[in-house]
């Protein structure tokens, strides 16, 4: 999965409206922002296999650090437990750790049984293969990404243009991106682990636009005035 869990973040500034949606973007994307760094050390495997799955040619040989259940759960912890340490602010931390975890439960139904749910030669590893059929990637993919942006700006509005027109090109090139690598084979696994630190950009690009826009997903009723019902 890719582009839901960008649509998870946007959803989450609805519930945590004091965390900035590019520290929303990197717990959502945490798993697939380490990854590729894993992979450049050595850590972890990936094989390029072109036809493996119509929407996906990658075969995740050992990514248990990353993709783990277990380890995604560690990581929420951390991530979540930083962020309260700098910020100060439950709801805020709780969001990012749950953020973490949501990663691996969303990549679930896409990945074929490649996930593994402890550390180790004999965990188990799971997956439901919707990565087979590339209709069934393509609608939940981009319904999970729509729903978020459209909670996002019910939640939000631009405060100026880089508020607006900085949003709608976040959004458009996150689709466009997706759209033009979906299931094309990388020319090698370096060349993969290189390119998938670029999702990176993305965190501080949500973090500008936020900062342009303001949150009205709530409205407070002053308990000093009459209200009349």
């Amino acid at each position: 999965m890719f582009l839901g869990h960008y649509g998870v973040a946007f959803a989450a500034k609805r519930v945590t409206p004091r965390t900035s949606l590019g520290a929303l973007t990197f717990a959502a994307q945490f798993l697939d922002e380490l990854w590729p760094i894993l992979l450049l050390l050595g850590v972890e495997q990936v094989r390029i296999v072109p036809g493996l799955m119509a929407a996906n040619p990658l075969d995740f040989v050992y990514y248990p650090f990353s993709h783990s259940l277990l380890m995604a759960i560690v990581w929420g912890i951390l991530v979540g437990g930083a962020y309260f340490m700098l910020r100060h602010y439950g709801r805020g931390a709780w969001v990012m750790g749950a953020l973490v975890v949501s990663h691996w439960l969303l990549d679930l139904p896409m990945h074929r049984a490649d996930l593994p749910l402890w550390l180790g030669a004999s965990s188990p590893k799971v997956g439901w293969g919707l990565w087979n059929s590339i209709p069934a990637t393509y609608v939940i993919e981009f319904a999970i990404y729509a729903i978020g942006v459209a909670l996002y700006l019910r939640a939000t509005r631009a405060r100026d243009r880089i508020g607006s027109w900085g949003l709608w090109a976040y959004i458009l090139v996150l689709a466009i991106l997706y759209i033009m690598t979906n299931g094309s084979p990388p020319p090698s696994e370096r060349a993969l682990a290189w390119s998938a630190l670029g999702i990176w950009l993305f965190v501080p690009w949500a973090w500008w636009v936020d900062k342009h826009r303001e949150y009205v997903g709530r409205i407070s009723i002053p308990i000093d005035r009459p209200t009349t019902f």
